[in-house]
């Protein structure tokens, strides 16, 4: 069996405020409107892709996390660079079930800050089944795993988990 390269790994928090899922809205011209949860690349100077996670969204929503425990893992083809001169593999997404600390969307900054392509407009939706089904969340293999664990991921922050 032959297994691909990993070309590119990324850190997105399933952030949740009480009852509430935070995402980011992403609106771009000529593109429908998709929801996404906050995170992005791991990138070199970061020491692990939890550290990755945190910078990720201190620069997308400003905010602090904590309680953070890996929910899930997606692996999908990925073609680096501009697409035709790439090396050819995989991204791994690592998403993470965590809490808001503390959020102040002034303090948002990075290169969706400095240079927007589009909105990044952080929204609030009920963690629930019809939330969920609410947006176009993206990937859509996220969007079937939180419908199908909605309770599961909830008990990721069960005390008696250790």
């Amino acid at each position: 069996m032959t297994e691909r390269p990993v070309v590119k790994r990324t850190a997105r928090a399933v952030l949740l405020d009480g009852d509430d899922l935070i995402l980011i809205k992403r609106t771009r011209p000529g593109v429908d409107p998709y929801w996404l949860t906050p995170g992005g690349g791991v990138e070199p100077g970061d020491a692990s892709v939890v550290d990755a996670l945190h910078r990720e969204v201190d620069e997308e929503l400003g905010a602090q996390i904590t309680d953070v425990v890996p929910c899930f893992v997606d692996t999908v083809e990925h073609i680096g660079g501009d697409g035709t001169t790439g090396v050819t593999g995989v991204k791994v997404q690592h998403f993470f079930v965590c809490r808001l600390v503390a959020m102040d969307p002034a303090r948002r900054h990075g290169p969706e800050m400095d240079e927007p392509q589009g909105e990044y407009e952080i929204v609030r939706v009920p963690f629930s089944r019809m939330g969920i089904a609410g947006v176009h969340l993206v990937p859509l293999s996220l969007r079937h795993y939180l419908d199908g664990n909605i309770e599961g991921v909830r008990a990721l922050h069960s005390p008696d988990l250790g």
